[in-house]
C-alpha cells in the first residue's frame, strides 16, 4: 500500500527446474508446519518503517494478527528482500523476530507483505526487481522459515500491476514455494491485495488472477482495497465495500468453477482505510461504516478483514488531510480495531451497545452563572440505537437541562447548567444518564460553584435505610445533624430536642 494491488502467473518446465535449484541452494528442505491462520481473520497493516514495536501495538490495540508492511529490495535489479528495502532491517531474527515470537506465543501471528505502493512504483517489488524466478521463490521461502509464518501477502498495485513479465515471474515463484511447502508437509497461504472499483477488480486485476490459475499458483485470498476510488463520485463507503466484493465474487466464479458459493466468499478479503482516504473527505470511512461492514463480513463468511493501517486508528488529527499516523476524523484510539477484532475466528455480530461522555467533564462558575458541555454518544458495538438522555444530581439553586433529550447513538446533546445567586458554594456531581434498549450508561459532570450565599453540606446525606451510631453526622434539608445514639429510619428534625438527632445548624 500505501494503497493498491494485483496478480498474474505462468510456469514452464525449464524455469521450474532452475527455480527449484534456487530453493535447494537456499536450504529450503528444512520446513515445518506453522500454525494455520483462523478461517476468518482480522489483520490490519502495521507500518514497519515507523520504528514501533508490532508486539506492543498488538497488545495495546487488542489485535492478535498483523499484516506487516513491507518487504522489498533496496534497489531495482536486486534479488535480496529487506524490510522496507533497508539494509538495516534484513530478513533475519534480528529484524522483528522477538516481536513476532511474542505475538505468536499469545495466539496471534503476522502476515509479511511484499510490495506496496512505493516498491511498486520504483521497481523494487522483488518480482519487478529480480528476473530470476528461483531467487524470488527463495526470498519468499526465507521469510516463511525465518519467522515461521503461514501466509504471505503480495501487495501489487500501480506499475507492478501492469508489468506482465514480473507478474509472470511472481506467480511462477509462488507455485515453486507451494510445491516446496507441500513436499515438506507445510501449507503456505498466499493472498494478493489488489485495487478495486466499486463494482469489482479492474481488467488488469482480473488478468492477474487468470494468469495465476493458468500457472497453477494457488491464490487463497484476494484482498480488495475498498478506498481511494478517485472517481469524483458520492460514496457510501460501506455500500461500496459490498458492491465491490460482489463484483469480485462474480469475477472469481468463472475462474474457479469447482468452488461453492461459500468457498468463493471464503477467498475474499477486504482492506478498508479508517477515516479520510487519500482522495479526501468525499471518501470517508466512518465508525458507523465499520459496524456495517463487520456485520456484512460475518454474514458473508469472507476470509480476511484488514485496514490501512494500525497506526492510523486514532483521532489525534480531526479535519487534517489523510496521513499514515491518524484517521483525520474524531474517534477514540483503537475504535476501528475494537469493531473488527471479534472477526478473528469467525465471530458473530456484536450485540448493540453505546457510550455516553461529557466534554468538558467539569466546570467552575460563580453563583448566578451557567456552564455548558457537549454530551456525546457513540456506537460501541452492533448498530446504532435510540438513546434517551436525562440529568440528575442538581442541588437547590442549580438547574440542568439537555437539548435534545433523545438522540441516535453517534449523536450529541448540549447540557446547560444554570445557577442562582443563592446556591451554596461547593462541588456538585451531576449524572448524565443515557438509556437505550441495550441498557444504560452514565457520564459524570462536576460543577464547582464559588461566590454563593452559603457553604455546601459536607456530611453524607441522611439515608432512611442506613444504620447510624452515636457521633455520626449526616446532612438533611440544608442542616448538619449528629446522632446521639444508635438509630435507623428516624428522620432528622421530626422528633424534637428529645429525638436521636442533634441539629448542628445550617451548612
Amino acid at each position: 500500500m500505501r494503497r493498491r494491488r494485483s496478480l498474474r502467473a505462468v510456469l514452464t518446465a525449464t524455469v521450474t527446474a532452475v527455480a527449484t535449484a534456487g530453493l535447494t541452494a537456499l536450504g529450503g528442505g528444512a520446513a515445518h508446519a506453522a500454525t494455520p491462520l483462523p478461517a476468518h481473520v482480522f489483520a490490519p497493516y502495521f507500518e514497519s518503517w515507523t520504528g514501533g514495536s508490532p508486539a506492543a501495538l498488538s497488545a495495546q490495540s487488542g489485535v492478535d494478527h498483523l499484516t506487516m508492511a513491507f518487504v522489498q529490495t533496496a534497489a531495482k535489479g536486486s534479488c535480496t528482500a529487506l524490510w522496507n528495502g533497508s539494509t538495516d532491517t534484513p530478513i533475519s531474527p534480528a529484524s522483528f523476530g522477538d516481536d513476532i515470537k511474542t505475538i505468536q506465543a499469545k495466539g496471534g501471528d503476522v502476515i509479511p507483505s511484499f510490495g506496496g505502493y512505493t516498491a511498486d512504483t520504483t521497481g523494487t517489488e522483488i518480482a519487478d526487481s529480480c528476473t530470476d524466478v528461483g531467487q524470488i521463490a527463495a526470498a519468499y521461502e526465507k521469510v516463511i522459515t525465518t519467522y515461521d509464518v503461514p501466509r504471505l501477502d503480495m501487495d501489487i498495485e500501480a506499475d507492478s500491476l501492469d508489468d506482465s513479465a514480473a507478474v509472470d515471474r511472481r506467480n511462477k515463484a509462488i507455485k515453486l514455494v507451494q510445491d516446496w511447502a507441500a513436499a515438506n508437509g507445510r501449507t503456505v497461504e498466499i493472498s494478493y491485495t489488489l485495487p478495486t472499483t466499486t463494482h469489482g477488480l479492474t481488467d488488469s486485476g482480473v488478468a492477474l488472477l487468470q494468469n495465476a490459475v493458468s500457472n497453477g499458483a494457488r491464490v487463497d485470498v484476494a484482498n480488495i482495497m475498498t478506498f481511494d476510488y478517485y472517481d469524483n463520485a458520492t460514496h457510501d463507503m460501506a455500500q461500496d465495500t459490498r458492491t465491490a466484493a460482489q463484483g469480485l465474487y462474480d469475477q472469481l466464479k468463472p475462474l474457479y468453477p469447482g468452488k461453492s458459493t461459500a468457498q468463493l466468499w471464503g477467498m475474499i478479503g477486504i482492506v478498508e482505510m479508517p477515516g479520510v482516504d487519500d482522495f479526501g473527505p468525499a471518501e470517508t470511512f466512518t465508525l458507523a461504516n465499520a459496524h456495517q461492514v463487520y456485520d456484512w463480513a460475518v454474514s458473508q463468511g469472507i476470509d480476511t478483514l484488514s485496514f490501512w493501517a494500525l497506526q492510523r486508528d486514532n483521532g489525534s488529527c480531526p479535519g487534517a488531510p489523510s496521513g499514515d499516523s491518524c484517521s483525520s476524523i474524531p474517534q477514540n484510539t483503537w475504535d476501528f480495531s475494537h469493531v473488527f477484532a471479534p472477526f478473528t475466528g469467525g465471530g458473530t455480530a456484536p450485540a448493540n451497545d453505546f457510550s455516553v461522555t461529557a466534554s468538558p467533564a467539569a466546570a467552575s462558575v460563580t453563583a448566578g452563572g451557567r456552564a455548558t458541555a457537549t454530551v456525546r454518544t457513540a456506537v460501541t458495538a452492533g448498530a446504532a440505537q435510540q438513546v434517551n438522555l436525562t440529568v440528575g444530581g442538581a442541588p437547590a439553586g442549580v438547574t440542568a437541562a439537555l437539548s435534545p433529550t433523545s438522540v441516535t447513538a453517534g449523536g450529541s446533546s448540549t447540557l446547560t447548567v444554570s445557577t442562582t445567586s443563592a446556591v451554596a458554594n461547593g462541588t456538585y456531581h451531576l449524572d448524565v444518564t443515557g438509556s437505550g434498549p441495550s441498557g444504560t450508561h452514565i457520564a459524570s459532570y462536576a460543577l464547582t460553584v464559588t461566590g454563593g450565599s452559603g457553604n455546601q453540606c459536607t456530611a453524607s446525606p441522611w439515608n432512611s435505610g442506613a444504620v447510624y451510631t452515636g457521633g455520626q453526622q449526616v446532612s438533611y434539608k440544608g442542616h448538619t445533624w449528629k446522632a446521639k445514639w444508635w438509630t435507623t429510619g428516624e428522620e432528622p428534625g421530626t422528633t424534637g430536642e428529645w429525638g436521636v438527632w442533634q441539629d448542628l445548624g445550617a451548612c
